[in-house]
């Protein structure tokens, strides 16, 4: 089979296993974005992530992942330096930081590793509905844990037969006297298992999208399991999987919003969720086209670098073009939501945009490392198959195509 790539196994076993680390020093490896940022404050902040990442992330993201090994000792550390709360109130723990910053700090982390930067989204996904409709006393009891005293999150809506048609959910909890009981199943839960806290979407009331609330549910909860996680293509360190409530028992305390807000809660949570799976996949892209940058500088043939060869070059200024598209696609719907203006369909958008580009630039640098690309060796393999997932991930995007063509045409007729 002819790949581009030297052939012989000790050729092979020689190169790849300093590949991440010469990737770093060649000039040609990973440089700092240059970003437009609103303070010298999230400038520092930036620069602090970035060296945390460098520093305890990506050295050992191929392993891990390869291992299928959860870092929950990053979250803590994650919580302990204030990376856990940044959207939120400064009043409950949260960092007061706008979307705009926010975003930028999950993209560094999911190009260091996706496991890590999608984790941090969906924490914060999680949280959303106690900071966002909550209680004053609520918040103030749970806030702060939640947001810097270490605990992680998870958010539970879809479930083994509701996915992109989440209305139809059928866990349903039910009232008693000043609790509830929650029974069913959830599915495709990221951190489940491991979380400390599930945002759980259950059915109080009739059929369809108003009989639906929310509730902050323990992850230490009498009835409540986790099933096996998943068996994945990518993500493999990021546990996904069912959560079974078998008569769970809830206080009215933890019912977040009024009876019948769940849904709204929902689609209000995924619309800044989706903006967070946009900047994941713009650090996945960019760290593939980093990885392909530093390889076509060193590989050589025909006597010069392939990054000599006008074709690799095009393919090169082609992703790197549509990075910076997605970047500027996403933090425009951030800076809207900043702003307190609509961003429902910018955020599908973004959404839409930066996760398909992630799907066609790791691709593209599987495709320019030649054999390499293909081999666990290298980790552009394994940007590939992360960014599939986030073509899924908190409504597909087909279901972003038909959100954006409601905003431009409106809904559907029947």
């Amino acid at each position: 089979m002819e790949t581009g790539a030297a052939a012989h196994p000790a050729q092979r076993a020689a190169a790849a296993p300093d590949r991440e680390e010469s990737a770093a020093m060649t000039e040609y490896g990973p440089q700092p974005v240059d970003r437009r940022l609103p303070t010298e404050e999230a400038r520092d902040l930036l620069t602090l992530v970035r060296e945390l990442a460098e520093r305890e992330i990506r050295p050992t993201a191929g392993e891990e992942e390869e291992a299928g090994r959860f870092p929950r000792e990053t979250f803590t550390l994650l919580s302990r330096s204030g990376l856990l709360s940044l959207p939120y109130d400064e009043e409950f723990g949260g960092g007061g930081q706008p979307y705009e910053v926010y975003l930028q700090v999950v993209e560094e982390l999911a190009a260091a590793r996706l496991t890590v930067g999608l984790g941090v989204s969906v924490h914060t996904l999680a949280c959303h509905a106690l900071a966002g409709f909550g209680t004053k006393e609520q918040r103030a009891e749970h806030l702060p844990d939640m947001l810097g005293g270490g605990l992680l999150g998870a958010y539970c809506l879809s479930e083994p037969s509701s996915g992109s048609d989440a209305a139809s959910l059928t866990t349903r909890a039910t009232r008693d006297g000043d609790a509830w009981t929650l029974e069913g199943t959830k599915a495709w839960t990221t951190h489940g298992g491991v979380a400390d806290f599930y945002t759980v979407l259950a059915r109080t009331g009739g059929s369809g999208a108003h009989g639906i609330t929310a509730f902050l549910v323990p992850g230490d909860a009498e009835g409540l399991s986790a099933a096996a996680p998943e068996r994945k293509m990518g993500m493999k360190g990021s546990p996904t999987a069912q959560l079974h409530f078998d008569a769970v028992r809830i206080p009215d305390a933890r019912r977040l919003g009024d009876e019948g807000q769940g849904f709204a809660i929902a689609l209000s949570a995924l619309d800044s969720g989706r903006l967070g799976i946009a900047a994941c996949a713009v650090g996945v892209a960019q760290a593939a086209l980093d990885e392909a940058l530093a390889y076509t500088a060193e590989r050589q043939q025909f006597g010069r670098p392939i990054l000599d060869f006008q074709g690799l070059r095009f393919m090169l200024a082609d992703m790197a073009t549509q990075i910076e598209a997605g970047r500027a696609l996403y933090l425009t719907a951030a800076r809207l939501r900043d702003a307190g203006l609509p961003f429902s369909k910018e955020a599908a958008m973004a959404k839409l945009f930066c996760t398909d580009t992630a799907m066609r630039v790791t691709t593209d640098a599987v495709q320019l490392l030649g054999g390499y690309g293909y081999t666990l060796d290298f980790p552009a393999e394994r940007y590939m198959r992360e960014a599939k997932v986030l073509q899924i991930v908190e409504g597909t995007n087909q279901i972003q195509r038909m959100v954006i063509a409601r905003h431009l045409a409106g809904p559907e007729t029947r």
